[in-house]
């Protein structure tokens, strides 16, 4: 009878235990632990985060409500050996299951990369790593690699042409060869036959067309201006015309804070004085536009070979097909430029 009673009591008690192991084995693979009652939340793992550290992120960053559960569980499922990092979306009342299983796979949201207003290919790395783990020294290091070693035929010229201005989705952990390789899918894919065929029948190669689009770009901040002046670069081109173009001369001096070409800079010794050198420079005096490179593509049929800024100071152009007409405009605007300068002189009287 004893024994019956203590069989009893066992089983009882067994029962309890088990029971509420299984309560809170429920509780730690399917109740919510994660951002309870909060918002949807970036979580951030970087290459060299530790378990440790990543719990005491979850932990001091407000993620978890049960930091021993979730620890438990990431052992049991063996993520506590295996840390990716990246940029992981973590949503309100998600379960520790949930979250371990997106971690482990790694299944990353995307973060916009952005660049534009770029003139060398060494200021690309500021801008397009501004939200990725990549460093500008990383990125510096992978782009000089890529120019040396890629198949393409991008030089360290040309290169700055295969960034085409625009925002990009990419993971936040991707390499610099990755990410390279990244933006030349872009590239193919923005060259696509229908632009290929236009450059194709402006003879020029798509390497050439991205340099003139770089020049149509430097010359004017009026956007409906510049297939007028893509078509008068092709005049010159075309005529075997030296493109005199002073925004190269100003990428040949290295100085850019060069607001007026003079004659001595036309007589500086470099491939990119369009003065002395016909044709077109060996690359982009900057990273032409989605619109600079198609106003080539799509360029103005004219017979105008020359320009100068307007009179009027609006940034707009007078355009001329002769050598004549184009003095008379160079001559008004010289003589407004004179007008201009005398009455702010007398204006700081």
């Amino acid at each position: 009878m004893k024994n019956r009673k203590l069989l009893v009591i066992f089983l009882l008690v067994f029962t309890m235990l088990l029971s509420s192991f299984a309560f809170y084995g429920y509780q730690i693979l399917y109740s919510p632990n994660l951002l309870v009652d909060k918002e949807d939340k970036i979580l951030v793992i970087d290459k060299n985060e530790t378990f440790r550290s990543l719990q005491n992120k979850l932990y001091d960053d407000d993620y978890l409500q049960d930091p021993v559960s979730f620890g438990f569980l990431a052992r049991l499922m063996d993520y506590d050996k295996g840390i990716k990092p990246g940029r992981f979306l973590i949503k309100k009342n998600m379960t520790n299951l949930e979250a371990i299983r997106m971690l482990r796979l790694a299944e990353q949201v995307p973060v916009n990369v952005t660049f534009n207003n770029i003139r060398l290919k060494e200021d690309i790395a500021e801008k397009i790593t501004r939200n990725i783990e990549l460093s500008e020294a990383e990125f510096d290091s992978a782009l000089v690699k890529f120019i040396r070693q890629n198949d393409y035929g991008f030089n360290a010229e040309t290169v700055i042409s295969m960034f085409i201005p625009n925002t990009y989705q990419v993971y936040y952990n991707e390499s610099g060869a990755q990410l390279l390789e990244r933006i030349h899918d872009e590239y193919q894919k923005f060259w696509n036959n229908n632009r290929r065929k236009k450059a194709e029948e402006t003879g020029l190669s798509i390497l050439e067309v991205s340099t003139l689009a770089s020049i149509v770009q430097a010359e004017s901040i009026k956007k409906d201006e510049s297939r007028r002046i893509a078509g008068l670069y092709m005049n010159r081109l075309q005529k075997g015309i030296a493109l005199q173009a002073d925004p190269t001369l100003v990428f040949a001096s290295g100085d850019f804070s060069l607001k007026r070409v003079l004659n001595k800079h036309k007589k500086i010794e470099s491939p990119y004085n369009t003065y002395l050198n016909s044709g077109l420079p060996p690359g982009p005096i900057n990273m032409p536009t989605i619109h600079s490179i198609d106003a080539v593509l799509n360029y103005e049929k004219h017979n105008l070979i020359y320009m100068c800024a307007k009179e009027d100071f609006s940034g707009y152009h007078n355009f001329a097909s002769n050598i004549r007409d184009h003095i008379n405009n160079a001559n008004r605007y010289q003589r407004q430029l004179t007008i201009e300068q005398r009455k702010a002189r007398l204006n700081s009287q």
